[in-house]
């Protein structure tokens, strides 16, 4: 059955594979012509002649291959690649070394023709950049393609639970997913619609029949455990039809960590729950806390100076607030910020901000606004309080009133708490936001750290604090 998602399947990767391959014969030009005629190159003594192009273009046209083969090994042609750009440039910059290292290796064998190491340098740079660029068009492309529904996959959502909702929800939203919610199907016929606002497709029986009729690439399920026979009756069903059918368990709501398989003497095992970081991930995240929030008050220093006067002359009473706070383990420490509210802002007890907050100091909101009052816990990721990059500490009032009607709030303890976070930058702070959805990022970061998304996360703070309209 030709699908409506078969033409950009092809059309999208291929137009990849020539954008990369352009991007590389660019590239050798470029370096061939830099090191061999320009003044650049010229700091460089040529010791057996200016070798021709044509045995430059030889080993590049011959290693093509070898090129696309390193970048399909890493999925750089799979469609709906909706990644973070340094994400894609770290992938990027790993195939293009990878890519260089074994057409050198080619090159070894061909010792007659005089090739520069230079020019390989030069490659290198290059087709990163280079292939960058193509792949920066061709996201544009993808998505241009998908928001006029061209190339995006009929897919039906079964069942009716939370689970079902979220589905149904987040690939109507997100045009990038590829994917058209044509609509719902439900076990018993339904007369008032289950999922309210969404488009009722019929009763388990009509899927077979409207595969072909709506022209359905996948069925996702969302259904609970009990109903998982009828799973393996719709199977049978729709024997020798061209459907794909996935499954969102039920279950998965209640864990905390991403699932991964795991064998254990030939026994497969589904692991549900393990560490956030290994000892060698816990000692990379500290070296680059230290350096980068050395860094940062060094840069930082004459700003901090300056809101500290400013501070001073605007509200009486001290210049830094600090207050204690949970951390890594349910450990307490003193957290610092510039004093934002007056001093009285909690005589009758702890209050979390809120909009349009009466306690703000002059410059008070202007702080709070700009994340600036944030600027000293730096000093705290120094000292090994916190981490640059984390799930937002809290206070222990705060804690104790959460924990129990919260799910999972305490898992957000098993990593250091951060000056920034991923439930931050996605605009989910002030409390005109659902605590369990910020918990639902936090629980997200720490499941799927790496230091790319510490980078990434740390990208998108500078964004929220120039742009963002969340913060007071």
């Amino acid at each position: 059955m030709r699908t409506n998602s078969s033409k950009i399947e092809f059309f999208v990767p291929l137009m990849t594979v020539l954008s990369d391959f352009s991007a590389i014969l660019l590239s050798y030009y470029l370096a061939y012509e830099i090191r061999f005629h320009t003044s650049i190159g010229n700091y460089f003594e040529v010791t057996k002649g200016i070798p021709p192009f044509s045995g430059y273009l030889f080993i590049a046209v011959i290693t093509l291959p070898v090129w696309f083969m390193v970048f399909q090994s890493f999925k750089m042609y799979r469609l709906n690649r909706n990644v973070f750009v340094f994400d894609e440039l770290f992938l990027v910059t790993k195939c293009v070394t990878i890519g260089i290292l074994l057409s050198m290796g080619i090159v070894f064998f061909y010792r007659d023709f005089p090739y520069s190491r230079l020019v390989f340098i030069l490659l290198w740079f290059f087709t990163i950049l280079f292939s960058m660029i193509g792949r920066y068009f061709m996201l544009k492309i993808e998505k241009t393609l998908y928001n006029k529904n061209i190339g995006v996959k009929n897919i039906a959502v079964v069942g009716t639970s939370e689970m079902a909702l979220k589905i149904y929800d987040k690939f109507t939203r997100d045009k990038f997913a590829g994917f058209n919610v044509v609509g719902y199907f439900h076990k018993a016929d339904v007369t008032d619609n289950q999922l309210e606002g969404k488009r009722y497709l019929g009763t388990y029986e009509d899927i077979p029949k409207k595969i072909k009729s709506l022209q359905l690439e996948k069925i996702l399920f969302a259904l609970p455990s009990s109903d998982h026979d009828d799973i393996y009756d719709l199977m049978q069903k729709c024997e020798g039809i061209n459907i794909e059918f996935m499954l969102a368990p039920d279950f998965i709501e209640t864990i905390t960590s991403k699932l991964r398989m795991e064998e254990v003497d030939g026994i497969p095992f589904l692991k549900l729950k393990s560490l956030p970081m290994n000892i060698w991930n816990r000692f990379l995240k500290r070296s680059f806390d230290i350096l980068v929030s050395g860094f940062i008050l060094l840069i930082i220093s004459p700003i901090m100076l300056l809101l500290t006067l400013l501070v001073k002359i605007t509200s009486p009473g001290p210049v830094f607030y600090r207050q204690e706070r949970v951390g890594l383990d349910g450990t307490k420490f003193m957290m610092l910020k510039f004093r934002s509210m007056r001093t009285d802002a909690e005589k009758s007890g702890p209050q979390m901000a809120k909009e349009n907050d009466d306690r703000y100091s002059p410059i008070g909101l202007f702080l709070r606004k700009y994340s600036l009052d944030e600027l000293p816990q730096f000093i705290n990721v120094l000292k090994g309080d916190m981490s640059i990059v984390g799930p937002r500490p809290e206070r222990e009032f705060f804690i104790n009133q959460m924990k129990d009607s919260i799910k999972n709030y305490l898992e957000r303890h098993r990593v250091k708490c951060g000056v920034t976070g991923w439930a931050q930058v996605n605009g989910l702070r002030g409390d005109n936001t659902s605590m369990q959805t910020r918990i639902d990022y936090d629980i997200y970061y720490i499941e799927n750290w790496s230091l790319a998304f510490d980078i990434k996360i740390i990208f998108k703070t500078f964004r929220e604090m120039f742009f963002s309209k969340e913060a007071f």
